[in-house]
């Protein structure tokens, strides 16, 4: 679109300019994004893993719920809704606590979960809030990586205790357990073992502060395998606030230990409880202590109890009933009897991870599974979920070009799905589909086709899913030869050719080629992996526990790309460090990673993006957090990989996972981090965090949708986040940034005449995602906040006539305005009840319209259009006539209240002079003209005139369709009627006002009045 600008002193550029001008690298990101938000749909219908639930110490309705990475929520209703209060932080959490002596306004919050699978996030250290959560400081623990336990003394707030568990992907010397005798401010390592021992569990006797528990692990993981348990896990008790430390190992398995759960029996402090992975299996189970640690006796072995120690080691005792357990687990378990025996938790999701019990009652209780939040009311038998708690896990995004474009991903143990970006009445669970089980990860739509593709992890299960017919068929490359053993890595990738629709690419070592949608398949590469025999040990993985889940599953291709320009031109990337890249479609092979400069040796390349805009060019990013390594990688090359320049600036904070490249602008980047989405407009030599809305969450894929221009991340956390139209970011440079005002382009806007039914039952507890707005928005860059002198904006046709007047963004940085391109209500006469019809706005047919912005001295034009749907049925004939009508009736009702406006001041003349007569007549006129009696309920009163015509305004300003035959009858009545009630009205005026002059306001004036 055309801009215009238009000085009330000078014309020309300059100015628009000012000496202070700035430039990408000056600017904050807040400011420069302005209005842009984040607009979060969900779904919550499978929500995420929860790492930690805590519960108020004297108010039953408030729950806290700390998620593996959506941040910490907060209900006050006793788990009925839940709200985030940790949002601008690192959202992977390890332990929320409440300081018992000021539980409604200090909390403290460990970042970095604890349930530490092969997916989990990182921490960056411990927070704490002095306000109920408004507000919140770091103190400290940034290289923690996870924080297992927080304790505050009940009898003396300074006195805080942190169980650190530490690096889970290498040595570290933050682990163990700390001290604070000042609230926060200052803390002493009380007890460690060594770099791979940390603190997986904590607890105070609740009787005695000086008395604790600590339950110590040593463990590792790689990104090929996990060692659980060693000589130097142990359970620890101190009797002296933590000064000195001894093992209580009286009665517990011979050799090496791996994770322990350690509890407290609230009501009776000498009965302990610890889950024990031990060596042998027979040994492995839950163990009781009856004399506080002394002595431990082994109660229960069952698989239930054992299953899986390094993600599932929590116990939880009935704070009222010493006897009464609960231990997480797959479906998580209940005992009634101290241990002996257990039964299995009402049905949910699987993988349970904390439970709370209610303060008051031990019937409720609240669980934490990797499905989300549940409660029960009745101990357990039953439990319902929560409904509000949108923390799904992506792996993997994509978009089709639907209208409005679907959403596809797969989610950590919640299977695949799609949605849509926008529903009628918002986003909801319902309007998501299933079309995957399992651990889901890459879903894609076929260019061309209704059909699906979609995985489980390790490539256990490809499915190819033909929508309409509902037929499902696996389609994942199967070995053929005795000596093929193909590795696929849990998330295997799989990608769909822009050339070709059939054609349909996945990795194991090796590129496999379909031609025809995974019917058959042709190996077009050699392995393209350092194919290295010592990271391909994976039936050895758990330590203690076997744990060979395919998870760690390694030296295997992570990431494809075909390139957009040249179908022969493939790149691929692999967990164990090469970039592989075909120019002759597979027939030859170049690894181009030793071009790579700064990049540690064998470091996860998690994406390669190839560019629209050159063949040549590409961009990989790499994840080295597997190795211990969080620094943010990304490169770009020109001339297929010969060279590679790093685009990362030290404005990154946090390892990244994926990169998207602008379609219309080369150096517009976004980048998809662990804390977050950063966005360079700059090619990289400066990046932005975008935190409009936006949490520090892991964002694991970025997708672009080209013809919304729609940013959609898919997070593991979050679930999905969309900016909508990021084209504004465009046109962000210095020279813009130079601008006192810039507007930015506004793109066709087509004018919305849908409308359907859409049930919003149960969105008082359930997540609904906002829609996308249907609103002309008019964007624009303010170089400084405006805060002297008056500043308006109004939209007018192109004659200069006035449509609507608007509130100005006046931040500093991007703003954007919305405008439903309609005109505002017409005036409707005042009466005993309200006519519903007149808060109908009419539409603006469609056209050129600008927005006029006055900035003090100075005026800026904007121009924009509003066009119509081409899917609408109606003529331009059958326009005309809608859009006349409705005016005819707007122009009407406004006509009805000056003539309502007029009978009233007469009427209070009248009977201030003591005129019955007159006060009759009009009074009488006036019962014809509006309700002079009766509500807007269940007193309704006979309809008048001005019902009648603010009625059928009202359908026919919002039908999308031109007024019937039987509208422009009626129409013709109500006309005939107000002629007649005009000419009734002119008489008596003429009549009065000869005898008695008036002052009365003129039209134009009481259409301006309140």
């Amino acid at each position: 679109m055309k801009k215009i600008f238009i000085s009330g002193l000078v014309l020309g550029l300059a100015s628009l300019t000012t000496a202070n001008a700035q430039d990408l690298g000056s600017i904050d990101g807040k400011a420069l994004f302005g209005d842009m938000n984040a607009r979060h749909i969900g779904p919550a219908l499978m929500s995420g893993r929860i790492n930690d639930m805590e519960n108020h110490p004297t108010n039953s309705r408030i729950i806290y719920a700390g998620t593996a990475g959506g941040g910490v929520w907060k209900s006050n209703d006793a788990g009925t809704t839940f709200n985030p209060i940790f949002d601008d932080y690192c959202q992977s959490i390890g332990a929320v606590e409440l300081d018992p002596n000021d539980p409604d306004n200090t909390i403290y919050v460990g970042t970095g979960e604890t349930w530490t699978r092969n997916s989990v996030s990182v921490g960056d250290g411990l927070y704490k809030s002095v306000d109920g959560g408004a507000n919140w400081t770091k103190l400290g623990f940034e290289n923690s990586d996870r924080i297992a336990n927080i304790i505050v003394n009940p009898k003396n707030s300074n006195e805080v205790y942190v169980g650190v568990l530490g690096a889970l992907w290498g040595d570290s010397e933050e682990r163990g357990v700390y001290k604070s005798t000042d609230a926060g401010a200052t803390w002493e390592k009380l007890l460690y073992v060594d770099q791979k021992t940390g603190c997986a569990d904590l607890a105070m006797d609740p009787s005695d502060p000086n008395t604790l528990y600590a339950s110590m692990w040593e463990f590792r993981r790689t990104g090929w395998s996990f060692e659980s348990g060693g000589a130097n896990s142990a359970l620890y008790k101190s009797t002296d606030a933590g000064k000195t430390w001894n093992k209580i190992h009286n009665g517990f398995p011979e050799g090496k230990l791996g994770r322990l759960g350690i509890a407290i029996a609230p009501s009776n402090p000498k009965v302990l409880y610890t889950v024990i992975e031990a060596e042998k299996n027979e040994r492995k189970g839950l163990y009781r202590s009856n004399d506080a640690g002394a002595s431990w006796e082994q109660l229960n072995n069952d698989f239930g109890i054992t299953v899986r120690p390094f993600y599932f080691s929590r116990i939880v005792v009935d704070p009222k009933n010493e006897d009464v357990v609960v231990k997480g687990g797959l479906s998580g378990s209940i005992s009634r009897d101290g241990g002996k025996t257990f039964k299995a938790l009402g049905n949910m999701h699987s993988d349970i991870h904390d439970i709370v019990f209610s303060i008051k009652d031990s019937d409720i209780m609240y669980v934490g599974t990797d499905g989300g939040v549940y409660r029960t009311w009745d101990g357990g038998t039953n439990m319902e979920i929560v409904e509000n708690l949108p923390l799904s896990q992506f792996y993997h995004i994509s978009v089709d070009n639907a209208e409005p474009y679907n959403i596809y991903g797969g989610l950590q143990d919640n299977g695949s799905w799609y949605g849509p970006s926008s529903s009628p009445g918002g986003v909801e669970a319902r309007d998501w589909n299933s079309v995957g089980y399992g651990d889901g990860f890459r879903v894609l739509k076929h260019p061309t086709k209704n059909i699906i593709y979609s995985e489980m992890q390790g490539a256990e299960n490809v499915w190819r899913y033909d929508v309409e017919r509902n037929l499902t068929k696996t389609i994942q490359p199967l070995q053929v030869s005795e000596d093929q053993k193909l590795r696929w890595n849990w998330n295997a990738p799989m990608a769909i050719s822009t050339h070709q629709p059939d054609r349909f690419y996945m990795g194991s070592q090796y590129l496999h080629k379909s031609e025809d949608m995974g019917d058959s398949w042709k190996i077009i590469s050699p392995d393209l992996t350092t194919n290295d025999p010592t990271k391909q040990n994976q039936e050895d993985s758990g330590g203690l526990s076997m744990d060979n889940s395919g998870a760690e599953n390694h030296t295997t291709i992570f990431t494809i790309a075909e390139s957009s320009l040249d179908e022969n031109v493939i790149w691929v990337g692999t967990d164990d460090g090469n970039v592989q890249v075909t120019q002759d479609g597979g027939k030859t092979w170049t690894n181009t990673v030793a071009n790579i400069p700064g990049l540690p040796a064998n470091t996860w390349c998690y994406h390669i993006e190839a560019s629209t805009f050159e063949k040549g060019t590409a961009y990989a990013v790499f994840d080295g957090h597997t190795a211990n390594d969080k620094n943010p990688y990304a490169y770009k090359t020109t001339d297929f990989g010969k060279t590679w320049k790093n685009i990362i600036s030290d404005d990154v904070v946090g390892f990244a996972r994926n990169i998207q490249e602008d379609y219309v602008n080369p150096d517009l980047l976004f980048l998809g981090t662990e804390f977050g989405l950063y966005i360079t407009m700059d090619g990289g030599e400066n990046w932005k965090k975008f935190t409009n809305n936006m949490p520090s969450v892991a964002v694991h894929f970025i997708d672009l949708q080209k013809k919304t221009n729609d940013l959609v991340m898919g997070t593991h956390g979050r679930g999905i986040i969309i900016i909508d139209d990021i084209s504004p970011l465009r046109d962000i440079n210095d020279e813009v940034l130079a601008q006192n005002v810039h507007f930015f382009d506004t793109p066709n806007t087509i004018i919305s005449e849908t409308g359907g039914f859409s049930g919003n039952f149960g969105g008082e507890t359930q997540f609904v995602g906002p829609n996308k707005s249907k609103d002309v928005q008019i964007k624009y860059y303010l170089k400084k906040r405006h805060t002297f002198g008056k500043m308006k904006m109004e939209i007018q046709d192109m004659d200069g006539n006035l449509i609507a007047e608007l509130g100005p963004g006046k931040s500093k940085g991007i703003n954007i305005v919305d405008w439903n391109y309609t005109r505002k209500q017409p005036k409707v006469a005042k009466g005993k009840t309200f006519s519903f019809g007149g808060f109908t706005s009419p539409q603006v047919p469609a056209g050129t319209y600008k927005a006029v912005m006055t900035k003090g001295k100075e005026t800026f034009e904007h121009t924009f259009d509003v066009v119509y749907d081409p899917k609408s049925p109606l003529s331009a004939t059958d326009r005309e006539l809608k859009n006349s009508t409705t005016m005819q009736l707007y122009d009407m009702t406004q006509e009805l209240a000056y003539l309502v406006y007029e009978v009233d001041e007469i009427l209070t003349h009248a009977e201030a002079k003591g005129d019955s007569k007159t006060v009759s007549k009009l009074n009488s006129l006036k019962e014809t003209l509006v309700i002079t009696t009766g509500d807007n309920y269940v007193g309704s009163a006979e309809p008048q005139l001005r019902e009648k015509m603010a009625d059928l305004y009202s359908k026919l300003a919002s039908s999308y369709d031109k007024p019937s035959s039987s509208e422009l009858e009626n129409l013709k009545v109500i006309s005939t009627r107000f002629v007649d009630a005009k000419e009734s009205f002119a008489k008596l005026k003429s009549k009065y006002l000869k005898k008695q002059p008036l002052e009365m306001k003129s039209f134009e004036v009481f259409l301006e009045s309140k």
